[in-house]
């Protein structure tokens, strides 16, 4: 190839180059450089949640706040707290007992073992009663 080819050549690709730097977008205004990142699309596999169905088990939400009954089928108490040890296992049952509405009642503390989920979703403190439950030394929360 002659010189003149060359520099014609590099001409012609030099000036199919330029149309993609015209395209770049321009940098935004200052007032709009504090604003957060745009969030990342749905489906971006760092933000997908495993889903996986566990069987035999139940989501604490579902628990605290439920009835527990007795053997009797009767209502002797409401659960008020999961408390978790260090291995991140349920360690303690909070039941309140007493009192109306959530108001007045008494909190006492239990190994979670003592209760069980029957299929129906009820929490079962099968040995248990309103008056062996207030018989039991209070429960608090440390601060």
């Amino acid at each position: 190839m002659t010189r003149s080819t060359l520099a014609l050549t590099a001409i012609l690709l030099g000036g199919l180059a330029a149309p993609g730097w015209a395209q770049t977008p321009p940098a935004p205004p200052s007032d709009q450089a504090s604003k957060p990142p745009a969030p990342l699309p749905a489906t971006d596999p760092s933000l997908q949640v495993a889903t996986v169905r566990l069987e035999g088990g139940y989501r604490a939400s579902k628990v605290v706040g439920a009835a527990v009954y007795n053997a009797d089928n009767q209502q002797i108490g409401t659960v008020d707290d999961i408390i978790m040890n260090h291995e991140n296992h349920a360690d303690l049952v909070v039941i309140s007992v007493g009192g109306f509405l959530g108001v007045g009642g008494k909190l006492v503390a239990l190994p979670y073992g003592k209760v069980e989920r029957a299929d129906n979703g009820r929490v079962i403190l099968a040995d248990g009663s309103k008056d062996n439950l207030a018989k039991l030394p209070s429960f608090t929360y440390a601060q």
